[in-house]
């Protein structure tokens, strides 16, 4: 497995700082979080693009993803969510980026079935475009949808390998799932995890990961266990939380810890 994190992390800062971040504490790639407070977002030109794309090939670091905000079932009309998705699937092609992560982000006050239905009809047309290019969009298990049997619903419903799911392990646990589940649930599905800790259900302000409840170690073992390739990235929301510790103290012990993790999972 390969390890990446969030700029969430670090908000704000800019492109050549980020990749040499990751370049200094071990890590290989970069998730982007993709909003106008950040440098990179769907309004940059092609050139600044290009430009992001050759620091990262620069400093040997590859960009993960894209952490987009679209609602894919949120209340209102299909094209602007629509619209919104493919800025996002070509602002990711532009930079080499593989993947998109969107957000369910249902109202309270539509069924279930009602917003797995919407989410699924506008996920299945973005699909299209995204394999048109070469780009994945992955749900995040997060909000009204956060567990690993409520991406699936959606998901199942999509049914494109360009549809797949993000698996954020905080929120599989805040909505009673143990990693073995949400695995065996998300496996067909799987882009990407991501990984953080937090202090208790009711205190999620972010901590050195190992240092808070969350599975770390029962995730990486189920990963490790069936054999799964793929990438953990550090989501620390420093952006939600001013009284967390700045994230770039504590890059190089989170990707030590994530180190031992898999070590003893081997």
């Amino acid at each position: 497995m390969r390890l990446a994190f969030s700029t969430l992390g670090v908000p704000g800062l800019p492109i050549p700082d980020v990749v040499r971040l990751a370049a200094t504490h071990g890590y290989h790639g970069v998730e982007l979080r993709a909003h106008p407070e950040e440098p990179v977002h769907t309004g940059i030109g092609a050139g600044e693009r290009a430009d992001v794309a050759g620091e990262f090939k620069a400093g040997g670091i590859e960009i993960l993803g894209l952490a987009g905000y679209t609602r894919v079932a949120a209340p209102g009309d299909d094209g602007p969510v629509i619209d919104e998705m493919r800025r996002l699937l070509d602002l990711a092609h532009d930079l080499g980026a593989p993947y998109v992560r969107v957000f369910p982000g249902a109202d309270r006050e539509q069924t279930p079935e009602r917003a797995d239905a919407i989410a699924a009809r506008r996920l299945g047309t973005a699909a299209e475009y995204a394999g048109d290019l070469g780009v994945r969009i992955l749900l995040e298990t997060h909000d009204s949808h956060r567990t690993a049997a409520d991406a699936i619903r959606v998901l199942g419903l999509v049914g494109h390998r360009h549809v797949g799911a993000l698996w954020d392990v905080m929120h599989t646990w805040l909505g009673g799932e143990q990693p073995a589940e949400t695995y065996a649930a998300l496996s067909p599905y799987l882009g990407y995890v991501q990984v953080k800790d937090i202090a208790s259900a009711d205190d999620t302000t972010p901590l050195p990961l190992g240092a808070g409840v969350l599975p770390l170690s029962d995730a990486v073992e189920v990963l490790s266990r069936h054999e799964w390739d793929g990438w953990l990235c550090w989501e620390y929301e420093k952006r939600w939380y001013e009284e967390a510790a700045p994230l770039e103290g504590l890059l190089e012990a989170g990707s030590a810890h994530l180190g031992r993790l898999l070590n003893d999972s081997a």
